[in-house]
């Protein structure tokens, strides 16, 4: 059991975790005077962890909770996290926003979580997490729980992020991300001191696809990517997410430093045509991307590399990984 959130009311849209619904063959949502409605599957994410369910409300009056803007949220305002922790539909628990702009958990592909003291516990996920003015701010999705039990350190999906994978589920039925074309890292003391750099924070672009939109755009390795879109970076995690929730077409304003110099360029998100859905070749690799890369600097030409592997999937269970590369199949070197 979990929660959702109902964000349209006129359409009857549902936003929740995927891990809630994942391999359902039914999906009941149950309303809070106890009444059931059978719910379609829209679309799902398994790289931000985000469902989009639609229920027909047969008379029925749902009330949708306005979005709010998680990016006005910080550090210190009062959070509600509102939920169905084990099986207690309907419960409310109040706290603060411990920390913005978690990553690295593992827990999702593309993480960028509201880290809250209100008690989340099983079941929360897929539930709200609402500021003062009653509006959404976040949708609870996972704890850390090392006893097995809540110690007040749970996270959320920022409702910007959330609202953005809805919409392409919505309008595709999945999440159609785009590329750059650039392997980035995070700017570390011995990095900034090897590239003649005087800035604390950034991120180094360490690699160009060759007819990438990066290299359309003029960017160089070594360039230091300091703001996107106007926003400051501080990790390369950063910039991910934020390509990974651009539609293919959409432009991006990088700032960047060269030699001492901020500039800003702009560059157009395009498909990744370089991907290969690994099921369309064998369903024991499905859940695997695989696409070129540029080989190292001591090889020629390219490899071939498992650029996403989703969580749970048939791929993941056989050991694959994201950043493998593949030197032979069936012990033909390819």
């Amino acid at each position: 059991l979990g929660s959702g959130v109902v964000v349209d009311d006129e359409r009857g849209y549902v936003l929740t975790n995927n891990h809630v619904i994942d391999k359902a063959d039914e999906i009941t949502v149950t309303l809070q005077n106890g009444r059931e409605l059978t719910a379609e599957l829209v679309g799902a994410d398994p790289e931000t962890d985000i469902a989009v369910l639609k229920v027909k409300p047969d008379g029925v009056k749902l009330t949708a909770l306005p979005l709010g803007d998680s990016n006005a949220l910080r550090v210190g305002d009062f959070v509600v996290a509102v939920g169905n922790p084990f099986g207690l539909g309907q419960t409310v628990t109040s706290g603060i926003v411990s920390a913005l702009g978690r990553t690295g958990l593992g827990i999702e592909g593309y993480e960028d979580f509201i880290q809250t003291d209100a008690s989340i516990n099983p079941g929360n996920s897929g539930g709200a997490l609402v500021n003062l003015r009653g509006e959404l701010v976040g949708i609870n999705t996972a704890i850390l729980a090392p006893s097995g039990g809540n110690i007040g350190i749970g996270f959320a999906i920022p409702s910007n992020m959330a609202q953005a994978v809805m919409q392409q589920l919505i309008e595709h039925g999945e999440v159609r991300r785009g590329m750059l074309g650039v392997s980035i890292q995070d700017l570390t003391p011995a990095l900034a001191e090897a590239f003649g750099i005087n800035a604390e924070e950034g991120v180094v672009i360490a690699q160009i696809a060759p007819d990438s939109p990066a290299a359309e755009a003029g960017l160089q390795v070594g360039d230091v990517i300091v703001a996107v879109d106007g926003q400051p970076v501080r990790h390369a995690a950063a910039i991910r997410n934020r390509i990974g929730l651009l539609r293919v077409g959409e432009q991006i304003k990088l700032t960047v430093l060269r030699n001492g110099k901020r500039m800003t360029v702009t560059a157009t998100i395009r498909e990744d045509t370089r991907q290969t859905n690994a099921a369309a070749l064998t369903p024991r690799l499905a859940g695997a991307q695989f696409g070129e890369v540029q080989a190292p600097d001591d090889e020629r030409g390219k490899r071939v590399a498992i650029l996403q592997v989703q969580p749970g999937s048939p791929a993941a269970s056989a050991g694959l990984r994201q950043g493998d590369i593949v030197l032979s199949v069936n012990r033909t070197p390819i």
